[in-house]
C-alpha cells in the first residue's frame, strides 16, 4: 500500500528535523514527502539544505497559501497518483519506529477504514486494572486514568459525556482520543487529532480542509473528520505510537487561541449538531461558561498569570460574539 507524508511547518525548523530523523527510522518508510512550509522567513529550508532525506519535496508557500488548512490542501494537490494514503503529521512530532507499519495495517485489517489516527503516548498516565474505580478516574477496556481537574469538575455538575472517547455528544465537549486506552487495538472514532492523522486518498476527491479555520486552525481537524465519518469508518490504532512535544514556537498569542476555542468549537458543534435541542444548547453554553472561569481562576493558581488571563478574556470576548456574530459555515 503506496502512502505519502505531508508535513506542514511554521517557523519550527528544529522540531521538524526531529521529526523527519524519527521518519527515516521507520520499519515502514513513505512512498513521499511532502513538506509544506509557511514559515515568513527562510530558516527551515536552510536547515533541511544541510540534509538529505530520501522521497522528500520541499515546498515554500506564500501568504495565499499560508495557514494549517491552506497548506494541507496545496499538499493534497501534490500526491503521487499511485498513492493510496495520506498521512499527515505535526511538525512536533516523534515517531515510534514501526508508526507507520502499524498505521497501515488497519487499513489491510479494517477494509471499510476510511480514515486511520495514531496514538499518542506520552500525554497520559494509564493503569490497567477496573476492579476499584473512584470518582476522580475514568476506566474504559480493562484501564483506568485519572480525570483531569476539568473533566471531573464537569462529572460533579452533571455536565460530562455521556458517549465513548471520539464522540461528540450532542453538547459537544466530549471525551478525546487521550481517554482511549493504550491496548493495542484499534477502535472506531468519529474523529481523531489532524497532527496524527491519515486518510484513503480517494476522501480527498470529495472534501477538503476547510478554508474557515485561519492560520493555526484550532479544531479544523474535527471539523474535517466529522464531515468524513458520514462517509465511511473512522478508527484509532492504539500500537501506531508516537510522541507529542506541543512545542510552543509557530503558535498564536492566548488572547486569540482563547476565542478559537470557543468559536471553532461553536462552529464544529455545529457541523454534527446543526439543530441542537434546548437541553443540549444550555449544556454547551454551561461547559462554556463553566471552563472561562476555571481559566480566570488560573490567574490565582499558576504562575503563568498573564497567560491565563489573556486567554480567558479572548474566551469571554469569543463568547459573547456568538450572540451577534455567529460563525458561518463555508458548506
Amino acid at each position: 500500500m503506496k502512502f505519502t507524508l505531508i508535513v506542514c511547518t511554521y517557523q519550527r525548523p528544529g522540531p521538524l528535523l526531529t521529526l523527519l530523523n524519527s521518519v527515516a527510522k521507520q520499519t515502514l518508510f513513505p512512498n513521499q514527502i511532502l513538506v509544506i512550509d509557511g514559515s515568513r522567513n527562510d530558516e527551515t529550508r536552510k536547515a533541511l539544505e544541510g540534509y538529505s532525506f530520501k522521497k522528500m519535496k520541499y515546498f515554500k508557500v506564500g501568504k495565499n497559501n499560508r495557514g494549517l488548512t491552506k497548506q494541507r490542501n496545496f499538499g493534497i494537490e501534490r500526491v503521487d497518483t499511485s498513492s493510496e494514503v495520506v498521512s499527515f503529521l505535526d511538525d512536533d512530532i516523534v515517531l515510534t519506529p514501526t508508526y507507520f507499519q502499524n498505521l497501515l495495517n488497519t487499513y489491510r485489517k479494517f477494509p471499510d477504514a476510511l480514515g486511520v489516527g495514531g496514538y499518542i503516548k506520552n500525554e497520559v498516565e494509564w493503569k490497567k486494572g477496573s476492579e476499584v474505580i473512584s470518582f476522580n478516574e475514568f476506566e474504559y477496556d480493562g484501564f483506568k486514568r485519572n480525570l483531569g481537574s476539568r473533566h471531573l469538575l464537569r462529572k460533579k455538575l452533571g455536565l460530562q459525556p455521556d458517549v465513548p472517547p471520539g464522540y461528540m455528544p450532542d453538547f459537544s465537549n466530549g471525551y478525546a482520543i487521550g481517554f482511549l486506552p493504550p491496548t493495542g487495538k484499534s477502535y472506531k472514532v468519529e474523529s481523531f487529532m489532524g497532527g496524527v492523522a491519515s486518510y484513503r486518498k480517494d476522501l480527498f476527491n470529495k472534501i477538503k480542509f476547510s478554508p474557515y479555520f485561519q492560520g493555526y486552525g484550532l479544531y479544523e481537524d474535527m471539523d474535517f473528520c466529522l464531515r468524513a465519518s458520514k462517509l465511511g469508518q473512522l478508527y484509532v490504532n492504539t500500537s501506531a505510537k508516537l510522541y507529542h512535544h506541543h512545542h510552543e514556537s509557530g503558535r498564536p498569542n492566548q488572547f486569540k487561541y482563547g476565542k478559537m476555542v470557543i468559536r471553532n468549537g461553536w462552529y464544529v458543534w455545529r457541523i454534527k449538531y446543526p439543530s441542537p435541542g434546548l437541553k443540549s444548547k444550555v449544556k454547551w453554553h454551561a461547559i462554556a461558561f463553566l471552563l472561562t472561569l476555571v481559566r480566570f481562576s488560573n490567574v490565582i493558581t499558576t504562575s503563568q498569570r498573564k497567560k491565563a488571563f489573556t486567554e480567558s478574556l479572548g474566551r469571554a470576548i469569543g463568547w459573547w460574539s456568538l450572540l451577534w456574530n455567529k460563525p458561518k459555515s463555508d458548506k
